[in-house]
Protein backbone atom coordinates (compact mmCIF):
# COMPACT_ATOMS: atom_id res chain seq x y z
CA UNK A 1 0.00 0.00 0.00
CA UNK A 2 1.46 3.40 -1.04
CA UNK A 3 2.28 5.81 1.79
CA UNK A 4 -0.19 8.63 2.26
CA UNK A 5 1.33 12.15 2.31
CA UNK A 6 0.34 14.30 5.20
CA UNK A 7 -1.61 17.50 4.51
CA UNK A 8 1.35 19.61 5.68
CA UNK A 9 3.84 18.00 3.28
CA UNK A 10 1.39 18.22 0.39
CA UNK A 11 0.67 21.89 1.02
CA UNK A 12 4.42 22.72 1.21
CA UNK A 13 5.03 21.03 -2.11
CA UNK A 14 2.18 22.89 -3.79
CA UNK A 15 3.41 26.28 -2.48
CA UNK A 16 6.92 25.58 -3.73
CA UNK A 17 5.75 25.11 -7.33
CA UNK A 18 4.93 28.79 -8.08
CA UNK A 19 8.14 29.95 -6.42
CA UNK A 20 10.20 27.55 -8.51
CA UNK A 21 8.45 28.74 -11.64
CA UNK A 22 9.10 32.40 -10.74
CA UNK A 23 12.83 31.87 -10.10
CA UNK A 24 13.93 32.28 -13.76
CA UNK A 25 11.89 35.48 -14.03
CA UNK A 26 13.56 36.97 -10.94
CA UNK A 27 16.98 36.01 -12.23
CA UNK A 28 16.19 37.69 -15.53
CA UNK A 29 15.11 40.91 -13.79
CA UNK A 30 18.34 40.99 -11.78
CA UNK A 31 20.42 41.21 -14.95
CA UNK A 32 22.75 44.28 -14.75
CA UNK A 33 21.63 47.24 -16.81
CA UNK A 34 23.99 48.34 -19.57
CA UNK A 35 25.11 51.90 -18.91
CA UNK A 36 27.67 54.54 -19.81
CA UNK A 37 29.12 56.68 -16.98
CA UNK A 38 31.07 59.85 -17.74
CA UNK A 39 32.48 62.77 -15.78
CA UNK A 40 31.97 66.35 -16.88
CA UNK A 41 33.81 69.43 -15.62
CA UNK A 42 32.49 72.97 -15.73
CA UNK A 43 33.91 76.36 -14.76
CA UNK A 44 32.59 79.86 -14.31
CA UNK A 45 34.35 83.03 -13.19
CA UNK A 46 33.27 86.21 -11.47
CA UNK A 47 35.00 89.20 -9.91
CA UNK A 48 35.59 88.69 -6.17
CA UNK A 49 33.81 90.93 -3.71
CA UNK A 50 35.53 89.73 -0.55
CA UNK A 51 39.01 88.87 0.71
CA UNK A 52 40.05 86.65 3.60
CA UNK A 53 43.39 87.73 5.06
CA UNK A 54 45.56 86.09 7.71
CA UNK A 55 47.67 88.50 9.80
CA UNK A 56 50.03 87.48 12.60
CA UNK A 57 52.01 89.13 15.38
CA UNK A 58 55.29 87.38 16.23
CA UNK A 59 57.21 88.48 19.34
CA UNK A 60 60.35 87.17 21.02
CA UNK A 61 61.58 87.86 24.54
CA UNK A 62 63.67 86.34 27.32
CA UNK A 63 60.64 85.01 29.18
CA UNK A 64 57.31 83.67 28.04
CA UNK A 65 55.55 86.37 30.08
CA UNK A 66 57.41 89.17 28.34
CA UNK A 67 56.83 87.70 24.90
CA UNK A 68 53.11 87.26 25.62
CA UNK A 69 52.68 90.79 26.99
CA UNK A 70 54.36 92.35 23.95
CA UNK A 71 52.26 90.23 21.61
CA UNK A 72 49.01 91.04 23.43
CA UNK A 73 49.64 94.77 23.20
CA UNK A 74 50.42 94.70 19.48
CA UNK A 75 47.45 92.48 18.61
CA UNK A 76 45.07 94.62 20.68
CA UNK A 77 46.19 97.71 18.76
CA UNK A 78 45.65 95.90 15.46
CA UNK A 79 42.17 94.64 16.41
CA UNK A 80 41.11 98.06 17.72
CA UNK A 81 42.25 99.64 14.47
CA UNK A 82 40.40 97.11 12.33
CA UNK A 83 37.18 97.58 14.30
CA UNK A 84 37.40 101.36 14.17
CA UNK A 85 37.94 101.04 10.41
CA UNK A 86 34.50 99.49 10.04
CA UNK A 87 35.27 95.75 10.17
CA UNK A 88 32.60 93.94 12.17
CA UNK A 89 33.54 91.60 15.01
CA UNK A 90 31.92 88.68 13.15
CA UNK A 91 34.57 89.17 10.45
CA UNK A 92 37.48 88.88 12.90
CA UNK A 93 38.54 85.46 14.16
CA UNK A 94 41.63 84.25 16.01
CA UNK A 95 43.01 81.50 13.81
CA UNK A 96 46.20 80.51 15.60
CA UNK A 97 48.09 81.02 18.84
CA UNK A 98 51.31 79.51 20.17
CA UNK A 99 54.10 80.02 22.71
CA UNK A 100 57.31 78.20 21.86
CA UNK A 101 60.70 78.04 23.61
CA UNK A 102 63.65 79.13 21.49
CA UNK A 103 66.95 77.25 21.69
CA UNK A 104 70.50 77.78 20.56
CA UNK A 105 72.21 74.59 19.37
CA UNK A 106 75.99 74.79 20.00
CA UNK A 107 78.48 73.15 17.68
CA UNK A 108 79.78 69.73 18.81
CA UNK A 109 82.92 69.82 20.98
CA UNK A 110 85.46 67.03 20.42
CA UNK A 111 82.77 65.13 18.54
CA UNK A 112 80.35 65.36 21.46
CA UNK A 113 76.92 66.87 20.88
CA UNK A 114 76.24 69.76 23.27
CA UNK A 115 72.98 70.35 25.10
CA UNK A 116 70.70 72.98 23.51
CA UNK A 117 70.59 76.32 25.35
CA UNK A 118 67.28 78.05 26.10
CA UNK A 119 67.58 81.64 24.84
CA UNK A 120 64.00 82.87 25.05
CA UNK A 121 60.40 82.41 23.95
CA UNK A 122 58.40 83.22 20.86
CA UNK A 123 54.68 83.96 20.75
CA UNK A 124 52.55 83.95 17.62
CA UNK A 125 48.99 85.26 17.50
CA UNK A 126 47.16 85.09 14.16
CA UNK A 127 43.86 86.70 13.22
CA UNK A 128 41.80 85.99 10.12
CA UNK A 129 40.08 89.05 8.68
CA UNK A 130 37.10 88.82 6.34
CA UNK A 131 37.24 92.05 4.35
CA UNK A 132 34.05 92.93 2.46
CA UNK A 133 35.38 96.15 0.93
CA UNK A 134 38.28 95.22 -1.37
CA UNK A 135 39.17 98.86 -1.88
CA UNK A 136 40.44 98.91 1.72
CA UNK A 137 42.61 95.79 1.44
CA UNK A 138 45.95 97.49 0.79
CA UNK A 139 45.27 100.08 3.48
CA UNK A 140 44.34 97.43 6.04
CA UNK A 141 47.56 95.50 5.41
CA UNK A 142 49.68 98.65 5.57
CA UNK A 143 48.10 99.94 8.78
CA UNK A 144 48.29 96.51 10.44
CA UNK A 145 52.01 96.32 9.74
CA UNK A 146 52.50 99.75 11.27
CA UNK A 147 50.71 98.62 14.44
CA UNK A 148 52.65 95.39 14.92
CA UNK A 149 51.73 92.77 12.33
CA UNK A 150 55.04 91.27 11.17
CA UNK A 151 53.99 88.03 9.52
CA UNK A 152 51.15 87.34 7.14
CA UNK A 153 49.92 86.10 3.83
CA UNK A 154 47.36 83.84 2.24
CA UNK A 155 44.96 86.44 0.91
CA UNK A 156 42.10 84.44 -0.54
CA UNK A 157 39.79 86.27 -2.92
CA UNK A 158 36.25 84.92 -2.87
CA UNK A 159 32.60 85.89 -3.16
CA UNK A 160 29.97 86.35 -0.51
CA UNK A 161 27.27 84.91 -2.83
CA UNK A 162 28.82 82.72 -5.54
CA UNK A 163 25.53 80.96 -6.43
CA UNK A 164 25.27 82.48 -9.92
CA UNK A 165 28.78 81.33 -10.88
CA UNK A 166 28.18 77.86 -9.42
CA UNK A 167 24.93 77.49 -11.34
CA UNK A 168 26.68 78.35 -14.60
CA UNK A 169 29.51 75.94 -13.77
CA UNK A 170 26.99 73.14 -13.15
CA UNK A 171 25.34 73.73 -16.52
CA UNK A 172 28.74 73.62 -18.23
CA UNK A 173 29.68 70.41 -16.40
CA UNK A 174 26.48 68.59 -17.41
CA UNK A 175 26.80 69.80 -21.01
CA UNK A 176 30.33 68.42 -21.17
CA UNK A 177 29.20 65.09 -19.71
CA UNK A 178 26.41 64.78 -22.32
CA UNK A 179 28.86 65.59 -25.10
CA UNK A 180 31.31 62.93 -23.86
CA UNK A 181 28.57 60.32 -23.57
CA UNK A 182 27.38 60.96 -27.14
CA UNK A 183 30.93 60.62 -28.44
CA UNK A 184 31.47 57.34 -26.57
CA UNK A 185 28.17 55.83 -27.64
CA UNK A 186 28.76 56.73 -31.30
CA UNK A 187 32.27 55.29 -31.17
CA UNK A 188 30.96 52.09 -29.57
CA UNK A 189 28.06 51.78 -32.01
CA UNK A 190 25.36 51.81 -29.34
CA UNK A 191 22.32 54.00 -28.77
CA UNK A 192 22.44 56.42 -25.87
CA UNK A 193 19.39 56.30 -23.62
CA UNK A 194 17.99 58.41 -20.83
CA UNK A 195 19.94 59.74 -17.87
CA UNK A 196 19.72 57.36 -14.92
CA UNK A 197 21.76 59.21 -12.32
CA UNK A 198 23.68 62.48 -11.80
CA UNK A 199 26.17 62.93 -8.96
CA UNK A 200 27.89 66.23 -8.22
CA UNK A 201 31.24 66.46 -6.51
CA UNK A 202 31.67 69.24 -4.00
CA UNK A 203 32.02 72.55 -5.90
CA UNK A 204 35.15 74.52 -5.13
CA UNK A 205 36.90 77.70 -6.21
CA UNK A 206 40.09 77.18 -8.16
CA UNK A 207 43.30 78.36 -6.44
CA UNK A 208 43.86 82.08 -6.88
CA UNK A 209 47.12 84.04 -6.67
CA UNK A 210 47.66 84.92 -3.04
CA UNK A 211 49.71 87.59 -1.33
CA UNK A 212 52.23 85.84 0.89
CA UNK A 213 55.10 87.62 2.54
CA UNK A 214 56.94 88.16 5.78
CA UNK A 215 55.94 91.73 6.54
CA UNK A 216 58.52 94.30 7.53
CA UNK A 217 58.02 96.71 10.41
CA UNK A 218 57.85 99.77 8.19
CA UNK A 219 55.77 100.36 5.08
CA UNK A 220 56.04 103.39 2.80
CA UNK A 221 52.59 103.19 1.21
CA UNK A 222 49.46 101.11 0.98
CA UNK A 223 50.20 97.63 -0.35
CA UNK A 224 49.07 97.30 -4.00
CA UNK A 225 46.79 94.30 -4.51
CA UNK A 226 44.74 92.99 -7.44
CA UNK A 227 41.68 90.82 -7.00
CA UNK A 228 41.44 89.47 -10.54
CA UNK A 229 38.69 86.85 -10.94
CA UNK A 230 37.59 83.89 -8.85
CA UNK A 231 36.93 80.77 -10.90
CA UNK A 232 34.53 78.15 -9.56
CA UNK A 233 34.82 74.53 -10.66
CA UNK A 234 32.10 71.86 -10.61
CA UNK A 235 32.52 68.18 -11.50
CA UNK A 236 29.57 65.85 -12.14
CA UNK A 237 29.29 62.14 -12.90
CA UNK A 238 26.38 61.29 -15.20
CA UNK A 239 25.17 57.74 -15.87
CA UNK A 240 23.20 57.04 -19.08
CA UNK A 241 21.29 53.91 -20.04
CA UNK A 242 22.23 52.11 -23.27
CA UNK A 243 19.18 51.40 -25.37
CA UNK A 244 18.83 47.80 -26.61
Amino acid sequence: MAPILSKTVLMTALLALPMAAAAPVLAQEAKPREVISVTGDGESSMAPDMAIVTLSVVKQAKTAREALDENNKAMKDVLDSLKSGGIAERDLQTSGFSIQPQYNYPQPVDGQQQQPQLIGYQTINAVTVRLRDLAKLGQVIDQSVTLGINQGGDIQFTNDKPEAALEEARKNAVAEAVKKAKTLSEAAGVKLGRIIEINENEPRPLPQPAYRATMMKEADAAVPVQGGETTYHVSVTVTFAIEP
